[in-house]
């Protein structure tokens, strides 16, 4: 049984991690970030790349230490009946419900949005997506050998004209960064938004999910440990961290010098659009617009196949796996006429409520070997994360909802006893609370336990 990888295993496992987290949909945030932080960028940089790039790993090193087959296996210790609603609302957020009709608009954003007339924006989004949600149904349903044809040549293809887009934009920058004044919340709460703007890459959730493919890829290298899997995944990681970390930076400051030469956008996929123009003229847009298309889609069809094929394993008697893509399909289809903003702003208070679990679910999963999987501490630690969580939900609504009698009084009594709340971290106290009272309450019980074997 090998303890190590070689040099060459490990970039190989690096290059893999980069391949399941970088989707073109990626490319989209922290432009937007960068555009909307202005001098204040680097401190949003950090903040994203803590969330964007760091935690993903650690959800998958999670994994590897907690010894978990799968999601469902990971979130099992909180109780089974949790890890059934947190495996499907991940996996529909990673899926159908976000992510999957993501791909379309950010296709659609960058390559065709630019093409059209204004009026015609909406039957424009309709007749791509529906094309697009065919194409991708159909290699879904008969998956072929597109999926590694555009995963070994348009995959480098796309990182090598996105590199060429980046370089000019260092070679010669549209203006200076700290010409350009921060807007909203950027302005004296930079690093804590930058945290937050990573959520939207859904990585960190998808990490949960994807982890036992990087885990089985290593034990068929030969790595059996759980001990050395989580070592070499970590190493094999900095690959990872060190490309993702690089592209999300230059993102950022493309995205933070575009006002130069370029006006504001309402999402990063316009930015970008309008930025290579601005380098390539009319040829530069339509490749980019071609491979980042052709990246959405191999996004779409891979995400449409591990949804339908978790959601057919966890429930074998009700639907089969063609019928789950076919109903995926359709539903990512009607979400995603809703347009890219609309997604985004949807996505919002549902990552605000699901994130906070799923980093406190890594950070037991990584502490597993110390506190024996015990479900009284997963479950404390869960629930009060939960009821925390509730409330970034609601903070996180759309503005005529959040002015309801309701929701001010909700959000008004988080404001005065979540200690971090209007940063978007009120769950951290009680996340931490609850760890604590199922620490005690596991030591009480073994106090208790050894104490009536003595007698």
């Amino acid at each position: 049984m090998k303890e190590k990888l070689d040099f060459y295993s490990r970039i190989l496992i690096g290059s893999l991690l980069f391949g399941l987290f970088f989707g073109a949909g990626n490319l989209i945030f922290p432009v937007q970030m960068g555009q909307s932080a202005g001098s204040n960028t680097l401190q949003a940089t950090i903040g994203f790349l803590i969330t964007g790039v760091g935690l993903p790993l650690l959800g998958v090193i999670a994994s590897a230490i907690s010894q978990s087959d799968s999601l469902f296996d990971m979130a099992k210790p909180v109780s089974r009946g949790y890890s059934v609603f947190f495996t499907c609302m991940l996996y529909l957020t990673i899926g159908p419900l976000f992510a999957i009709p993501r791909t379309a608009t950010v296709a659609f954003e960058i390559g065709m949005s630019p093409f059209i007339e204004e009026e015609y924006i909406p039957i424009g989004l309709f007749v791509f997506s529906l094309i697009f949600f065919s194409i991708t149904l159909y290699f879904s349903l008969k998956p072929g050998r597109i999926l590694d044809w555009v995963g070994k040549y348009l995959t480098p293809i796309f990182v090598a004209l996105l590199s060429v887009l980046l370089i000019a934009t260092f070679i010669k920058p549209m203006g200076q960064v700290s010409q350009f004044t921060p807007q909203g919340n950027y302005i004296d709460k930079a690093l804590f938004r930058g945290i937050l703007d990573g959520y939207n890459t859904m990585d960190a959730l998808a990490s949960l999910a994807f982890a036992i493919v990087i885990i089985s890829n290593i034990e068929k290298l030969g790595v059996k440990s759980p001990k050395w899997k989580a070592v070499e995944t970590w190493k094999s990681g900095l690959v990872c961290i060190v490309g993702m970390s690089a592209i999300y930076a230059s993102l950022a400051y493309m995205g933070a010098t575009s006002l130069g030469s370029v006006s504001r956008a309402d999402n990063g996929g316009k930015i970008m659009s309008m930025v290579s123009e601005h380098y390539f003229g009319f040829i530069g847009k339509v490749l980019l617009a071609a491979i980042v298309t052709v990246a959405c889609l191999k996004t779409a069809i891979g995400l449409i196949t591990s949804c339908s094929q978790m959601f057919s394993e966890m429930f074998p008697e009700s639907v089969s796996y063609n019928k789950y893509a076919v109903i995926f399909t359709v539903f990512s289809f009607i979400i995603a006429n809703f347009g890219l903003n609309k997604i985004i702003q949807l996505s919002i208070p549902v990552l605000m409520f699901l994130y906070p679990l799923a980093i406190t679910l890594i950070i037991l999963s990584l502490l597993a070997p110390v506190i024996n999987k015990q479900s009284v501490i997963y479950r404390w630690t869960t629930i009060l994360t939960m009821i925390a969580a509730l409330f970034d939900f609601c903070n996180s609504l759309p503005e005529e909802i959040k002015e309801t009698t309701v929701m001010k009084n909700i959000i008004g009594f988080a404001h005065m006893f979540l200690p971090g709340f209007d940063y978007g971290f009120g769950w951290i106290i009680p996340a931490l609370a609850g760890f604590i009272i199922g620490t005690v309450i596991w030591k009480i019980r073994i106090n208790s336990s050894d104490s009536k074997m003595a007698l």
